[in-house]
Protein backbone atom coordinates (compact mmCIF):
# COMPACT_ATOMS: atom_id res chain seq x y z
CA UNK A 1 0.00 0.00 0.00
CA UNK A 2 3.06 2.53 0.90
CA UNK A 3 4.22 1.60 -2.34
CA UNK A 4 0.80 2.73 -4.49
CA UNK A 5 1.07 5.64 -2.20
CA UNK A 6 4.44 6.50 -2.75
CA UNK A 7 3.87 6.17 -6.59
CA UNK A 8 0.65 8.57 -6.91
CA UNK A 9 2.76 11.00 -4.57
CA UNK A 10 5.70 10.87 -7.24
CA UNK A 11 3.17 11.43 -10.15
CA UNK A 12 1.57 14.15 -8.39
CA UNK A 13 5.15 15.69 -8.01
CA UNK A 14 5.58 15.52 -11.49
CA UNK A 15 2.36 16.32 -12.80
CA UNK A 16 2.99 19.95 -10.28
CA UNK A 17 6.68 20.22 -11.21
CA UNK A 18 5.57 20.11 -15.65
CA UNK A 19 2.52 22.82 -14.87
CA UNK A 20 5.10 24.98 -13.22
CA UNK A 21 7.44 24.65 -16.04
CA UNK A 22 4.70 25.51 -18.01
CA UNK A 23 3.62 28.44 -16.44
CA UNK A 24 7.73 29.56 -16.55
CA UNK A 25 7.67 29.16 -20.13
CA UNK A 26 4.21 31.75 -20.61
CA UNK A 27 5.35 34.06 -18.59
CA UNK A 28 9.05 34.59 -20.23
CA UNK A 29 6.54 34.53 -23.51
CA UNK A 30 5.27 37.25 -22.47
CA UNK A 31 8.16 39.57 -21.46
CA UNK A 32 9.83 38.39 -24.09
CA UNK A 33 6.59 39.99 -26.06
CA UNK A 34 6.48 42.80 -23.88
CA UNK A 35 9.95 43.68 -24.67
CA UNK A 36 9.96 43.33 -28.07
CA UNK A 37 7.08 45.56 -28.41
CA UNK A 38 9.04 48.35 -26.47
CA UNK A 39 10.88 47.75 -29.36
CA UNK A 40 8.90 48.48 -32.41
CA UNK A 41 8.83 44.46 -33.21
CA UNK A 42 6.16 41.97 -32.84
CA UNK A 43 7.22 39.52 -30.30
CA UNK A 44 7.18 35.48 -30.05
CA UNK A 45 3.60 34.89 -29.45
CA UNK A 46 2.26 37.44 -32.23
CA UNK A 47 4.80 35.87 -34.73
CA UNK A 48 3.32 32.08 -34.38
CA UNK A 49 -0.04 33.42 -33.79
CA UNK A 50 0.59 34.94 -37.50
CA UNK A 51 2.20 31.69 -38.89
CA UNK A 52 -1.34 30.63 -38.78
CA UNK A 53 -2.52 32.78 -41.60
CA UNK A 54 0.86 34.36 -43.13
CA UNK A 55 3.58 32.79 -44.96
CA UNK A 56 5.78 31.89 -41.92
CA UNK A 57 8.97 32.69 -41.66
CA UNK A 58 11.97 30.28 -41.81
CA UNK A 59 11.67 27.69 -38.92
CA UNK A 60 11.62 23.86 -38.01
CA UNK A 61 7.62 24.05 -38.97
CA UNK A 62 7.92 20.56 -40.26
CA UNK A 63 10.58 19.61 -37.91
CA UNK A 64 7.81 20.12 -34.91
CA UNK A 65 5.55 18.29 -37.14
CA UNK A 66 8.47 15.48 -37.46
CA UNK A 67 8.33 15.54 -33.93
CA UNK A 68 4.98 15.57 -33.00
CA UNK A 69 4.20 12.14 -35.37
CA UNK A 70 6.77 10.07 -33.25
CA UNK A 71 3.43 9.22 -31.04
CA UNK A 72 1.24 8.45 -33.82
CA UNK A 73 1.33 5.04 -35.93
CA UNK A 74 2.43 5.04 -39.34
CA UNK A 75 -1.34 5.14 -40.97
CA UNK A 76 -1.50 8.46 -38.85
CA UNK A 77 1.76 9.50 -39.62
CA UNK A 78 1.11 10.06 -43.71
CA UNK A 79 -2.50 11.29 -42.63
CA UNK A 80 -0.82 13.80 -40.90
CA UNK A 81 1.94 14.85 -43.02
CA UNK A 82 -0.11 14.77 -46.00
CA UNK A 83 -2.94 16.94 -44.40
CA UNK A 84 -0.21 19.27 -43.84
CA UNK A 85 1.28 19.06 -47.10
CA UNK A 86 -2.23 19.75 -48.39
CA UNK A 87 -2.96 23.01 -46.32
CA UNK A 88 0.18 24.07 -47.75
CA UNK A 89 -0.58 23.86 -51.34
CA UNK A 90 -4.08 25.05 -51.00
CA UNK A 91 -2.27 28.52 -48.81
CA UNK A 92 0.33 28.89 -51.20
CA UNK A 93 -2.37 28.84 -54.57
CA UNK A 94 -4.45 31.39 -52.92
CA UNK A 95 -1.26 33.71 -51.88
CA UNK A 96 0.26 33.47 -55.50
CA UNK A 97 -3.84 34.34 -56.81
CA UNK A 98 -4.01 37.24 -54.48
CA UNK A 99 -0.46 38.54 -55.30
CA UNK A 100 0.56 38.50 -51.64
CA UNK A 101 4.67 38.58 -50.67
CA UNK A 102 5.88 36.08 -49.41
CA UNK A 103 8.84 36.87 -47.15
CA UNK A 104 12.16 35.16 -48.07
CA UNK A 105 10.44 32.72 -50.58
CA UNK A 106 9.34 30.33 -48.04
CA UNK A 107 5.19 29.52 -48.65
CA UNK A 108 5.32 25.94 -46.73
CA UNK A 109 5.06 25.53 -43.04
CA UNK A 110 1.80 26.33 -41.68
CA UNK A 111 -0.07 23.22 -42.84
CA UNK A 112 2.56 21.67 -39.89
CA UNK A 113 1.18 24.23 -37.11
CA UNK A 114 -2.48 23.49 -38.07
CA UNK A 115 -1.85 19.83 -37.80
CA UNK A 116 0.23 19.73 -34.48
CA UNK A 117 -3.18 22.43 -33.02
CA UNK A 118 -5.71 19.35 -34.56
CA UNK A 119 -3.62 16.94 -33.24
CA UNK A 120 -4.36 18.62 -30.14
CA UNK A 121 -7.60 19.34 -29.92
CA UNK A 122 -8.21 15.97 -31.08
CA UNK A 123 -6.60 14.64 -27.94
CA UNK A 124 -8.86 16.52 -25.61
CA UNK A 125 -11.49 15.89 -27.25
CA UNK A 126 -11.41 12.14 -28.38
CA UNK A 127 -8.91 10.42 -26.18
CA UNK A 128 -8.78 10.00 -22.60
CA UNK A 129 -5.93 8.86 -19.86
CA UNK A 130 -2.65 7.57 -20.56
CA UNK A 131 -3.29 7.51 -24.76
CA UNK A 132 -4.24 11.57 -24.28
CA UNK A 133 -1.56 12.32 -22.38
CA UNK A 134 0.94 10.92 -24.66
CA UNK A 135 -0.45 12.49 -27.65
CA UNK A 136 -0.19 15.90 -25.56
CA UNK A 137 3.50 15.02 -24.85
CA UNK A 138 4.28 15.27 -28.44
CA UNK A 139 2.40 17.59 -29.54
CA UNK A 140 4.20 19.73 -26.42
CA UNK A 141 6.84 18.81 -27.97
CA UNK A 142 6.86 19.67 -31.29
CA UNK A 143 5.20 23.19 -30.49
CA UNK A 144 7.88 23.85 -28.10
CA UNK A 145 10.39 23.29 -31.00
CA UNK A 146 8.58 25.74 -32.79
CA UNK A 147 8.17 28.08 -29.77
CA UNK A 148 12.04 27.79 -29.64
CA UNK A 149 12.74 29.11 -32.79
CA UNK A 150 10.39 32.16 -32.16
CA UNK A 151 12.38 33.02 -28.58
CA UNK A 152 15.61 32.74 -30.17
CA UNK A 153 14.94 35.10 -32.70
CA UNK A 154 13.33 37.34 -30.26
CA UNK A 155 16.42 36.93 -27.80
CA UNK A 156 18.45 37.77 -30.45
CA UNK A 157 16.86 41.11 -31.62
CA UNK A 158 16.47 42.12 -27.47
CA UNK A 159 20.54 41.52 -27.63
CA UNK A 160 20.90 43.96 -30.78
CA UNK A 161 18.75 46.80 -28.89
CA UNK A 162 19.94 46.64 -25.08
CA UNK A 163 23.72 46.20 -25.39
CA UNK A 164 24.54 49.22 -28.12
CA UNK A 165 28.67 48.19 -26.86
CA UNK A 166 30.04 45.07 -27.58
CA UNK A 167 33.20 43.38 -26.22
CA UNK A 168 35.15 41.87 -28.84
CA UNK A 169 38.15 43.43 -28.82
CA UNK A 170 38.69 41.82 -24.91
CA UNK A 171 38.02 38.71 -26.47
CA UNK A 172 40.06 39.24 -29.78
CA UNK A 173 43.18 39.93 -27.34
CA UNK A 174 42.20 37.08 -25.59
CA UNK A 175 42.32 34.51 -28.53
CA UNK A 176 45.71 35.57 -28.74
CA UNK A 177 46.35 32.84 -26.07
CA UNK A 178 45.42 30.19 -28.87
CA UNK A 179 46.53 31.44 -31.88
CA UNK A 180 43.63 33.68 -33.27
CA UNK A 181 42.05 30.57 -34.97
CA UNK A 182 39.22 32.54 -36.89
CA UNK A 183 41.91 33.95 -38.80
CA UNK A 184 43.83 31.05 -39.29
CA UNK A 185 40.71 28.79 -40.43
CA UNK A 186 39.08 31.68 -41.97
CA UNK A 187 41.93 31.57 -45.11
CA UNK A 188 42.19 27.62 -45.28
CA UNK A 189 38.71 27.35 -45.84
CA UNK A 190 38.89 30.53 -48.38
CA UNK A 191 41.42 28.24 -49.82
CA UNK A 192 39.25 25.46 -50.20
CA UNK A 193 36.56 27.65 -51.81
CA UNK A 194 33.81 27.10 -53.82
CA UNK A 195 33.00 23.17 -52.30
CA UNK A 196 34.83 24.12 -49.13
CA UNK A 197 32.75 27.01 -47.80
CA UNK A 198 29.61 25.47 -49.41
CA UNK A 199 29.33 22.56 -47.65
CA UNK A 200 30.44 23.94 -44.24
CA UNK A 201 27.68 26.82 -45.13
CA UNK A 202 25.12 24.09 -45.20
CA UNK A 203 26.14 22.17 -42.42
CA UNK A 204 25.81 25.44 -40.04
CA UNK A 205 22.61 26.12 -41.37
CA UNK A 206 21.00 22.84 -41.31
CA UNK A 207 21.94 22.43 -37.48
CA UNK A 208 18.42 21.81 -36.29
CA UNK A 209 17.67 19.10 -38.60
CA UNK A 210 20.74 16.89 -38.05
CA UNK A 211 19.14 17.18 -34.16
CA UNK A 212 15.74 16.59 -35.59
CA UNK A 213 17.01 13.49 -37.07
CA UNK A 214 18.87 12.52 -33.96
CA UNK A 215 16.23 12.88 -31.50
CA UNK A 216 13.46 11.06 -34.06
CA UNK A 217 15.84 8.25 -33.91
CA UNK A 218 16.09 8.36 -30.32
CA UNK A 219 12.04 8.34 -30.05
CA UNK A 220 11.41 5.83 -32.38
CA UNK A 221 10.04 3.29 -30.08
CA UNK A 222 7.40 5.60 -28.11
CA UNK A 223 4.76 4.86 -30.22
CA UNK A 224 5.14 1.01 -29.47
CA UNK A 225 6.37 1.56 -25.90
CA UNK A 226 3.89 4.29 -25.29
CA UNK A 227 6.31 6.56 -23.07
CA UNK A 228 8.94 8.44 -24.38
CA UNK A 229 12.46 7.55 -22.67
CA UNK A 230 13.92 9.79 -19.57
CA UNK A 231 16.55 11.28 -21.57
CA UNK A 232 17.02 12.42 -25.20
CA UNK A 233 18.57 15.42 -27.06
CA UNK A 234 15.42 17.49 -27.26
CA UNK A 235 15.45 18.58 -23.66
CA UNK A 236 19.46 19.28 -23.54
CA UNK A 237 19.16 21.16 -27.19
CA UNK A 238 16.25 23.09 -26.47
CA UNK A 239 17.67 24.29 -22.36
CA UNK A 240 20.89 25.71 -24.45
CA UNK A 241 18.83 27.75 -26.78
CA UNK A 242 17.08 28.81 -23.97
CA UNK A 243 19.61 29.41 -21.68
CA UNK A 244 22.96 31.10 -23.93
CA UNK A 245 21.40 34.35 -24.85
CA UNK A 246 21.04 35.49 -21.37
CA UNK A 247 24.80 35.06 -21.44
CA UNK A 248 24.97 37.28 -24.72
CA UNK A 249 23.25 39.72 -22.43
CA UNK A 250 26.18 39.60 -19.90
CA UNK A 251 28.65 39.08 -22.67
CA UNK A 252 27.69 41.01 -25.87
CA UNK A 253 29.90 40.24 -28.39
CA UNK A 254 29.72 40.13 -32.63
CA UNK A 255 32.41 38.18 -34.18
CA UNK A 256 35.52 38.51 -35.66
CA UNK A 257 34.02 39.01 -39.26
CA UNK A 258 31.91 41.91 -38.00
CA UNK A 259 33.86 43.43 -35.23
CA UNK A 260 37.45 43.14 -37.38
CA UNK A 261 35.56 42.99 -40.85
CA UNK A 262 32.96 43.97 -43.31
CA UNK A 263 30.14 42.20 -41.79
CA UNK A 264 27.52 38.81 -42.96
CA UNK A 265 23.92 38.25 -43.85
CA UNK A 266 23.71 42.00 -44.28
CA UNK A 267 24.37 43.53 -41.09
CA UNK A 268 27.39 45.07 -39.88
CA UNK A 269 29.84 46.90 -41.81
CA UNK A 270 33.53 48.10 -42.24
CA UNK A 271 32.10 51.70 -40.66
CA UNK A 272 31.51 49.87 -37.47
CA UNK A 273 34.37 47.47 -37.48
CA UNK A 274 37.97 48.13 -35.61
CA UNK A 275 39.71 47.72 -38.97
CA UNK A 276 39.25 45.52 -41.86
CA UNK A 277 41.78 43.12 -40.94
CA UNK A 278 39.82 39.76 -40.71
CA UNK A 279 40.94 36.79 -42.20
CA UNK A 280 44.20 38.38 -43.87
CA UNK A 281 45.67 40.32 -40.91
CA UNK A 282 45.39 38.99 -37.40
CA UNK A 283 44.25 42.26 -34.71
CA UNK A 284 47.06 43.90 -33.17
CA UNK A 285 47.77 43.31 -30.13
CA UNK A 286 46.59 46.88 -27.96
CA UNK A 287 44.72 47.41 -24.73
CA UNK A 288 41.02 46.52 -25.45
CA UNK A 289 38.09 49.12 -24.95
CA UNK A 290 34.29 48.34 -25.11
CA UNK A 291 33.10 49.51 -28.80
CA UNK A 292 29.64 50.96 -30.34
CA UNK A 293 28.43 48.24 -33.14
CA UNK A 294 25.32 48.59 -35.11
CA UNK A 295 21.78 48.07 -33.28
CA UNK A 296 20.69 45.02 -35.52
CA UNK A 297 23.60 42.27 -35.28
CA UNK A 298 22.74 39.52 -32.84
CA UNK A 299 25.22 39.78 -29.47
CA UNK A 300 25.26 36.00 -29.98
CA UNK A 301 29.20 34.50 -30.06
CA UNK A 302 29.60 34.38 -25.93
CA UNK A 303 29.76 31.12 -26.02
CA UNK A 304 29.28 29.74 -29.32
CA UNK A 305 25.53 28.04 -29.10
CA UNK A 306 26.43 26.16 -32.87
CA UNK A 307 29.25 24.78 -30.87
CA UNK A 308 27.64 23.74 -27.78
CA UNK A 309 24.61 22.02 -29.92
CA UNK A 310 26.76 20.22 -32.19
CA UNK A 311 28.36 18.40 -29.63
CA UNK A 312 25.20 17.73 -28.00
CA UNK A 313 24.33 15.97 -31.30
CA UNK A 314 27.58 13.78 -30.67
CA UNK A 315 26.98 12.91 -27.46
CA UNK A 316 23.74 11.72 -28.24
CA UNK A 317 24.97 9.55 -31.64
CA UNK A 318 27.47 7.39 -29.59
CA UNK A 319 25.20 4.66 -29.01
CA UNK A 320 23.38 4.86 -32.23
CA UNK A 321 24.08 3.17 -35.53
CA UNK A 322 27.41 3.61 -37.06
CA UNK A 323 26.31 5.48 -39.99
CA UNK A 324 24.24 8.17 -36.81
CA UNK A 325 27.65 8.09 -35.16
CA UNK A 326 29.40 9.04 -38.28
CA UNK A 327 27.23 12.04 -39.21
CA UNK A 328 27.43 13.36 -35.65
CA UNK A 329 31.21 13.41 -35.91
CA UNK A 330 31.03 15.15 -39.40
CA UNK A 331 28.63 17.66 -38.18
CA UNK A 332 30.49 18.45 -35.19
CA UNK A 333 33.63 18.80 -36.71
CA UNK A 334 32.26 20.50 -40.05
CA UNK A 335 30.35 23.13 -37.10
CA UNK A 336 33.60 23.85 -35.42
CA UNK A 337 35.36 24.65 -38.93
CA UNK A 338 32.08 27.00 -40.02
CA UNK A 339 32.01 29.02 -36.86
CA UNK A 340 35.96 29.81 -36.85
CA UNK A 341 35.93 29.71 -40.79
CA UNK A 342 33.29 32.33 -41.59
CA UNK A 343 34.58 34.51 -39.17
CA UNK A 344 31.16 33.96 -36.62
CA UNK A 345 33.59 33.21 -33.62
CA UNK A 346 36.59 33.57 -31.76
CA UNK A 347 38.77 30.69 -30.56
CA UNK A 348 37.64 31.45 -26.90
CA UNK A 349 33.87 31.00 -28.09
CA UNK A 350 34.47 27.72 -28.52
CA UNK A 351 36.04 26.71 -25.38
CA UNK A 352 33.63 28.52 -23.94
CA UNK A 353 30.70 26.60 -25.97
CA UNK A 354 32.07 23.12 -25.30
CA UNK A 355 32.12 23.70 -21.13
CA UNK A 356 28.50 25.16 -21.78
CA UNK A 357 27.02 22.56 -23.79
CA UNK A 358 28.65 19.16 -21.28
CA UNK A 359 27.51 21.20 -17.95
CA UNK A 360 23.99 22.07 -19.65
CA UNK A 361 23.58 18.18 -20.79
CA UNK A 362 24.74 17.04 -16.88
CA UNK A 363 22.58 19.24 -15.31
CA UNK A 364 19.75 17.46 -17.81
CA UNK A 365 20.52 14.23 -17.33
CA UNK A 366 20.81 14.60 -13.35
CA UNK A 367 17.22 16.28 -13.70
CA UNK A 368 16.49 12.90 -15.25
CA UNK A 369 17.80 10.29 -13.21
CA UNK A 370 18.08 12.35 -9.81
CA UNK A 371 20.61 14.73 -7.79
CA UNK A 372 23.62 12.55 -6.52
CA UNK A 373 26.56 13.97 -4.89
CA UNK A 374 28.91 12.90 -8.35
CA UNK A 375 26.15 14.68 -10.66
CA UNK A 376 26.01 17.79 -8.52
CA UNK A 377 29.94 18.50 -8.36
CA UNK A 378 30.01 17.96 -12.31
CA UNK A 379 27.52 20.38 -12.62
CA UNK A 380 28.95 22.80 -10.01
CA UNK A 381 32.58 22.48 -11.25
CA UNK A 382 31.39 23.03 -15.04
CA UNK A 383 29.81 26.42 -13.92
CA UNK A 384 32.55 27.23 -12.14
CA UNK A 385 35.00 26.55 -15.02
CA UNK A 386 32.31 28.41 -17.83
CA UNK A 387 31.83 31.35 -15.10
CA UNK A 388 36.30 31.77 -14.73
CA UNK A 389 36.35 31.98 -18.52
CA UNK A 390 34.14 34.62 -18.86
CA UNK A 391 35.87 36.62 -16.08
CA UNK A 392 39.43 35.49 -17.55
CA UNK A 393 38.34 36.68 -21.45
CA UNK A 394 36.73 40.28 -19.51
CA UNK A 395 39.28 40.79 -16.85
CA UNK A 396 42.49 39.01 -18.29
CA UNK A 397 42.98 39.43 -21.62
CA UNK A 398 46.05 41.38 -22.04
CA UNK A 399 47.92 38.82 -19.38
CA UNK A 400 46.41 35.51 -21.43
CA UNK A 401 47.85 37.34 -24.76
CA UNK A 402 51.27 38.39 -23.27
CA UNK A 403 51.79 34.80 -22.08
CA UNK A 404 50.09 32.35 -24.45
CA UNK A 405 52.64 29.75 -23.65
CA UNK A 406 51.15 29.02 -20.46
CA UNK A 407 47.18 30.87 -21.05
CA UNK A 408 46.97 28.75 -24.25
CA UNK A 409 47.45 25.51 -22.71
CA UNK A 410 45.50 26.35 -19.35
CA UNK A 411 42.60 27.00 -21.45
CA UNK A 412 42.55 23.59 -23.31
CA UNK A 413 43.40 22.44 -19.73
CA UNK A 414 40.31 23.73 -18.10
CA UNK A 415 37.94 22.45 -21.40
CA UNK A 416 39.64 18.88 -20.83
CA UNK A 417 39.31 18.89 -17.29
CA UNK A 418 35.10 19.13 -18.22
CA UNK A 419 35.17 16.91 -20.72
CA UNK A 420 37.03 14.33 -18.51
CA UNK A 421 34.73 14.87 -15.46
CA UNK A 422 31.84 14.70 -17.92
CA UNK A 423 33.03 11.14 -19.29
CA UNK A 424 34.18 9.95 -15.72
CA UNK A 425 30.86 10.77 -13.91
CA UNK A 426 28.34 9.42 -16.58
CA UNK A 427 30.19 6.38 -17.40
CA UNK A 428 29.59 5.20 -13.89
CA UNK A 429 25.49 6.12 -14.73
CA UNK A 430 25.11 4.43 -17.87
CA UNK A 431 24.51 0.89 -17.10
CA UNK A 432 26.91 -2.17 -18.22
CA UNK A 433 25.61 -5.04 -20.31
CA UNK A 434 25.60 -8.03 -18.07
CA UNK A 435 28.23 -10.57 -19.05
CA UNK A 436 26.95 -13.51 -21.10
CA UNK A 437 26.73 -16.67 -18.92
CA UNK A 438 29.65 -19.00 -20.14
CA UNK A 439 28.46 -23.08 -19.90
CA UNK A 440 29.90 -24.74 -17.52
CA UNK A 441 32.82 -27.50 -18.15
CA UNK A 442 31.29 -30.67 -18.41
CA UNK A 443 33.89 -33.99 -16.90
CA UNK A 444 35.27 -35.77 -19.90
CA UNK A 445 33.98 -38.88 -20.69
CA UNK A 446 35.51 -42.11 -19.03
CA UNK A 447 37.64 -43.87 -21.76
CA UNK A 448 37.12 -47.44 -21.51
CA UNK A 449 39.42 -49.78 -20.72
Amino acid sequence: MSGRTSLVAWRHGRAMLWTAAGAVVCAFLVALEIASRHYGEPGPITNQLAALVLAPKSGPLYGGLALMMVVLTWRQRFLAAGTALGIDTVLALVRWAAGAEIPEGIAFGTGALWVMLGTAVVALTRRTGPERVLLLKGVGLGLLLVAARKIGDTWLFITAKTRPTVLDQYVAVADHALGEPSWLVGRMLRATAPIGPHVTQLVYAQLAVAAIVVACYQLRHVVTERRFPRHHLVRTFLLIGLLGPAVYMLFPVVGPVFAYGPGASGTGGVEWAVADLWPHTPPPLTTPLPMTYDGITPRNCMPSLHTAWALAIYIHTRRAPRLLRFAGTFWLIATLTATLGFGYHYGVDLVAGVVFALTVEAAVRCADRGWDRPGIRLVAYGTTVFVALLLSYRYLPMEMARHPEMSGPLLVLAMTSVIYGYIRTTRRWDPTPAPAPQPEAQPAPARAS
